[in-house]
């Protein structure tokens, strides 16, 4: 007899999953309507790279409430922390990086 061929299948380690919870964060940009959405995602996914995990669209606003040839994007952004809880003043930092990167890289300000 012979014996049965060894299993090819690669034994699972367990998933690298942080141990501090993700934060998630909104922020409203209003900027020119030729303004690529992807623009704005780049800028901030790059702002924090070691924390920020995540950013996606979730609104486009054109309307009679905004300035001519402007339009409102929404981002979320999500933040996980690797090494420790973050504070109050850290998760401020960050989100000052994030306005001042998506700022620079598409002229885009904070909508209030």
């Amino acid at each position: 007899m012979s014996t049965p061929p060894a299993s090819k299948r690669r034994k699972k380690g367990a998933p690298d999953l942080p141990a501090f919870q993700p934060l998630r964060r909104d922020f409203a940009f209003l900027v020119d309507e030729s303004v690529a959405a992807e623009a704005l995602l780049r800028a901030a996914r790059g702002a924090e790279r070691t924390l920020i995990t995540d950013v996606a669209l979730f609104d486009r606003y054109a309307g009679d409430k905004l300035p001519a040839g402007k339009v409102s994007l929404a981002l979320q952004v999500t933040i996980q922390p690797r090494e420790a809880t973050l504070t109050d003043a850290q998760i401020e930092a960050v989100a000052e990086k994030i306005v001042a990167a998506v700022g620079k890289a598409t002229g885009a300000v904070l909508r209030a």
